[in-house]
């Protein structure tokens, strides 16, 4: 008996971890891509973001989301007012003004203001030779994510040159993620 209470919660434990993405930080996916090149793909957060939290349960724990993202992209977690050093295109970003006494807002590191992001959360993509492909701003469903996880691991995202071609292929995107 048990033994069978160990196996069960053993499978649990396996079912629950198999609903996760394989974050790393940005320093590791730099690293994993120079021995097997895949794109990243960047949770860009804050610790105080409400829409941030929304995300990271609602979206990035939904079995479609995960396995795509597990398959396709090295998942990168950046906290973009933490204080990680980030060594990207032989530049080392910090966040010199991080105050670790402050209470809610603290300052955006240097990476985060260097990609341009303007609010949380974002998910930024890059490709397979770290070159930044482009920020996606707001909360997104995994419906509303999977056509931007797709397009950009297929390279679509190179023919889509107008805000016409984007709407075109737009309306003729059929997903496939669950709720």
């Amino acid at each position: 008996m048990k033994s069978l209470l160990t196996t069960i919660l053993l499978l649990i434990c396996i079912s629950v971890q198999a609903q996760e993405i394989n974050w790393m930080t940005m320093n590791e996916a730099l690293a994993a891509q120079k021995k097997e090149p895949k794109k990243i793909f960047m949770d860009v957060y804050t610790d105080w973001c409400g829409p941030c939290k929304l995300l990271d349960k609602k979206t990035f724990h939904n079995k479609d989301v995960v396995a795509f993202i597990n398959k396709n992209y090295y998942a990168v977690k950046f906290n973009a007012e933490g204080t990680e050093e980030i060594h990207y295109n032989d530049f080392t970003y910090t966040n010199p003004n991080y105050n670790p006494d402050r209470k809610g807002r603290n300052s955006q590191h240097f990476f985060a203001n260097a990609l341009k992001i303007t609010g949380y959360p974002s998910m930024v993509f890059f490709d397979e030779n770290s070159n930044l492909i482009a920020p996606v701003v707001g909360y997104k469903t995994p419906q509303q994510l999977e056509i931007y996880l797709k397009m950009i691991h297929n390279n679509d995202y190179k023919k889509l040159t107008t805000a016409a071609a984007w709407k075109k292929y737009e309306s003729s995107f059929v997903g496939t993620f669950s709720n």
